[in-house]
C-alpha cells in the first residue's frame, strides 16, 4: 500500500511539473509572438471604401476600426493618427460608434511582466527542494543536519540480538550504564569517553551493536551517515555538523551515531583542493565541537569504520575518539552464538547443530552467517519442508562459499576429464602433506565461474600462518596443473588462478615476512602510500636487490612444484581412482576421499533427501551438497 501512494505521489508530482512548464511556455509564447487572427484591411483602402459609399457603420476601439460594409460584411482596420477621420465619416452618411479605452490594471501589468518569472522562479525552487530531499525548509535547508532520532518505539533492538562479540559489548554497555547513573563515575573522578570508535571488518555488527546501544540506553538517540554530511556547495557540511551539535546539546544527555566516518574523517591534505576543499572543512568543524573551547558534556559520539587507517591522527587522538572498540570476526564460539540468534527467527530441525555449522564456517562475519540461515531456509521452501534441516544448511554453505550450480553448462567430455584431473591433483597433494587442512569435498559440478573445485576445511581458527604450513600451500596449488602434464600430457589455463596465488603467496613470504634464509629477515615491499590518484607504491629496494628477491620468489616456487611433482608421480593411483569418482558422481566428501586415499572403493553416496510436494503443486528443488575454502579453481 505504501508503495502505491508514493508512485501516485510521484505521478502527481511530475504532471504538475509538466503543467507549470506548459503554462511558461504559452505565457512567453503570448507575450512575444502576438497576432491576429484577423486579415485587417489597409487604412487607405477602407478611406476609398468610405468615400465610394461602402461603408455602413464604424466602431472606433482605441485605434481599431471595426466597420461593416452595405453588405453586411464585417471587417476590420489600423487606424494611424487622423484627426480628420470622424469628420471624414459623417460627410460619407456613416455611423460612428466609439468604445472607451480599457486602462489596464497596476496588477495586471505585473503580473503581464513578471508572471513568466514568477513561474520559473517556483519551477527552480521545486527542483531545488527535489535535490534535498524536500522536508522542512527545502532549497534553502542546506546547512540543517540530517540527523534522524530515534526513539524506543522505533528501535527493538538490544543486546540480547548481539552475539559473538562479548568484549565489544561490555565496552559500549559501560557507556550506557553512565548516561543511566552518570554518579556511579563522577563521584571516583571518572570521565566517560566523549567518542568511542568501533573498528571492524564489513558485516561484523558495528552498525547492529549501535542499535542495541540506542534501545538499551533510554536517551535521545541521534544517527547519521558519513556521506550525509558531503554536498556539491562548499560549506554545507561544516554547518550540518554545527546544527548537528546544537540539536544533541539541547537533548543531553544523548548519543550520536555516525556511521562509515571515513567518508568526512579521512587525512587532510590529500585531496586536491587543500584546506578549501569541502570534506576537510566538514572534518575540522567536527574536530572543533567534539573537543574544542566549548564543552560537549553529556553528548557521547559513537562512529563506525571498517577503515580506520585512512582516518586522520587528529580525530583519533584523547578527547575526541577516546577509545576504540575492536568488532572483529567472530570465533568458533562467537559464531554458534550468532547463529542461535538468527535461528530463533526460522523453524529448525532437531538434526541441526549450530556448534557443528559453526566449526564448518570459519571466517564468516555476522552478516554471512544471517545469509546462511536465510539461504538455508530459502532451500527449505523451495522444497516443500516444513522445518529448515541440517541438508539445507550445508546447501546453503555450498552456495555462498561456491556459488550457485550451473547444471544448464554443457562440458565436452573431455573438459570434464581434465577438469576431474586438475581436482584430484589438488586434492591428493593436500591429503599427503603432514599441515594441510584437511579436504572437504571435491567437485567438478561447474559453480560460479569455476569449472571445479577443492575445499579445505580447517580444524581450528587460525589467527597466524607458519612458514611450512605455506609451503604447502603453494605446492596444493601447483597440484592441479602438474595433474594435467602427467595424466592428460596438457596445459589448460584453469590453473591462471592457482599461480596468481602461489605468486602472491612466495613473494609475500620473501618481501614482507622475513621468511627467507638468503635475504634474511628484512621487509623489500615498497611502503604503499595515498595520493589524489589514489594508492601508490614508493620504491625502496635497488635493481640488484629485486633481482634477488625475484630469484628467491623463483627457487621457492620451483621447489614446491617439484615436491607436488614426485607426490602425484608416486600416488597415480590414487588420482585415477579419485577421477573415476568425480566423473560418475561429479562431488565426493571427505569420507570417500578418505576411502580412497586407503585404497579402498569409495562409498557410494547418501541418496538427497528431498520432500515430495502436494499434488498440486510443481516439483521440488535440487538435493543437498557440503561446504568451504576453496584450495584451488580450476
Amino acid at each position: 500500500m505504501l508503495n502505491k501512494d508514493v508512485i501516485l505521489n510521484n505521478i502527481v508530482k511530475n504532471i504538475a511539473i509538466w503543467i507549470i512548464v506548459a503554462l511558461v511556455l504559452m505565457t512567453v509564447f503570448n507575450q512575444f509572438s502576438k497576432s491576429d487572427t484577423d486579415s485587417p484591411v489597409v487604412y487607405s483602402q477602407f478611406l476609398d471604401m468610405v468615400k465610394d459609399g461602402q461603408v455602413s457603420r464604424v466602431q472606433i476601439d482605441g485605434r481599431v476600426l471595426r466597420f461593416e460594409t452595405i453588405d453586411h460584411k464585417k471587417l476590420n482596420s489600423y487606424a494611424p493618427s487622423d484627426p480628420w477621420m470622424v469628420s471624414d465619416l459623417l460627410k460619407n452618411n456613416v455611423t460612428v460608434e466609439a468604445k472607451p479605452e480599457d486602462q489596464p490594471s497596476v496588477l495586471s501589468n505585473l503580473l503581464y511582466s513578471f508572471g513568466p518569472m514568477l513561474l520559473l522562479l517556483a519551477v527552480w525552487i521545486y527542483v531545488m527542494r527535489q535535490m534535498q530531499g524536500g522536508g522542512k525548509g527545502g532549497a534553502f535547508s542546506f546547512g540543517k543536519s540530517k540527523a534522524r532520532q530515534l526513539d524506543e518505539s522505533s528501535n527493538h533492538t538490544t543486546f540480547a540480538d548481539v552475539a559473538g562479540c562479548d568484549e565489544a559489548k561490555e565496552e559500549v554497555a559501560e557507556l550506557v550504564e553512565f548516561l543511566r547513573d552518570p554518579t556511579k563515575f563522577q563521584k571516583l573522578g571518572g570521565r566517560i569517553p566523549s567518542g568511542v570508535l568501533m573498528v571492524g571488518p564489513p558485516g561484523t555488527g558495528k552498525t547492529l551493536l549501535a542499535k542495541a546501544i540506542a534501545g538499551e540506553a533510554k536517551v535521545p538517540f541521534f544517527t547519521i551517515s558519513g556521506s550525509d554530511f558531503v554536498e556539491m556547495f562548499v560549506g554545507v557540511g561544516a554547518a550540518r555538523v554545527r546544527d548537528m551539535f546544537e540539536q544533541a546539546k539541547k537533548a543531553a544527555p544523548c548519543i550520536i551515531f555516525i556511521d562509515e566516518i571515513d567518508a568526512v574523517g579521512r587525512h587532510r591534505g590529500a585531496g586536491t583542493g587543500g584546506g578549501n576543499d569541502e570534506r576537510e572543512q566538514t572534518l575540522n568543524q567536527m574536530l572543533v565541537e567534539m573537543d574544542g573551547f566549548e564543552a560537549n558534556s553529556g553528548v557521547i559520539v559513537i562512529a563506525a569504520t571498517n577503515r580506520a587507517d585512512v582516518l586522520d591522527k587528529a580525530l583519533l587522538r584523547p578527547g575526541r575518539f577516546d577509545r576504540q572498540v575492536m568488532v572483529g570476526l567472530p570465533d568458533i564460539r562467537g559464531r554458534e552464538q550468532i547463529l542461535l540468534v538468527h535461528m530463533r527467527k526460522v523453524p529448525i530441525d532437531t538434526d541441526v547443530k549450530a556448534d557443528i555449522i559453526a566449526r564448518g564456517t570459519p571466517g564468516f562475519s555476522g552478516a554471512d552467517l544471517a545469509n546462511l540461515v536465510n539461504e538455508a531456509a530459502l532451500f527449505a521452501a523451495r522444497r516443500n519442508k516444513r522445518t529448515v534441516d541440517m541438508a539445507d544448511f550445508e546447501d546453503a554453505k555450498d552456495k555462498i562459499y561456491m556459488g550457485p550450480e550451473r547444471k544448464s553448462m554443457v562440458m565436452r567430455e573431455d573438459e570434464r576429464r581434465n577438469t576431474a584431473y586438475h581436482e584430484s591433483g589438488h586434492a591428493v597433494v593436500a591429503k599427503l602433506l603432514p599441515k594441510a587442512d584437511p579436504v572437504h569435498k571435491v567437485t567438478i559440478m561447474p559453480r560460479g565461474w569455476a569449472l571445479g573445485l577443492t575445499w579445505q576445511l580447517p580444524e581450528f581458527d587460525r589467527i597466524s600462518n607458519y612458514r611450512d604450513k605455506m609451503l604447502e600451500e603453494i605446492s596444493i596449488l601447483f597440484g592441479g596443473r602438474i595433474a594435467e602434464e602427467i595424466f592428460m600430457n596438457q596445459m589448460s589455463t584453469g590453473a591462471s588462478n592457482d599461480f596468481e596465488r602461489a605468486t602472491k603467496l612466495a613473494r609475500d613470504m620473501v618481501t614482507k615476512y622475513g621468511m627467507s634464509d638468503s635475504l634474511g629477515t628484512m621487509v623489500y615491499a615498497g611502503s604503499e602510500q595515498d595520493s589524489f590518484m589514489g594508492s601508490m607504491s614508493a620504491k625502496t629496494v635497488s635493481e640488484a636487490t629485486q633481482q634477488k628477491v625475484d630469484a628467491e620468489i623463483r627457487r621457492i616456487l620451483d621447489e614446491q612444484y617439484a615436491v607436488a611433482r614426485k607426490l602425484l608421480e608416486g600416488n597415480r593411483d590414487k588420482v585415477e581412482a579419485m577421477v573415476v569418482a568425480l566423473l560418475e558422481w561429479e562431488t565426493i566428501d571427505a569420507e570417500q576421499i578418505n576411502d580412497i586415499m586407503a585404497g579402498l572403493p569409495p562409498r557410494v553416496p547418501k541418496p538427497p533427501q528431498v520432500t515430495l510436494p502436494p499434488r498440486d503443486s510443481g516439483s521440488s528443488g535440487p538435493a543437498a551438497t557440503p561446504t568451504p575454502q576453496p584450495a584451488a579453481k580450476s
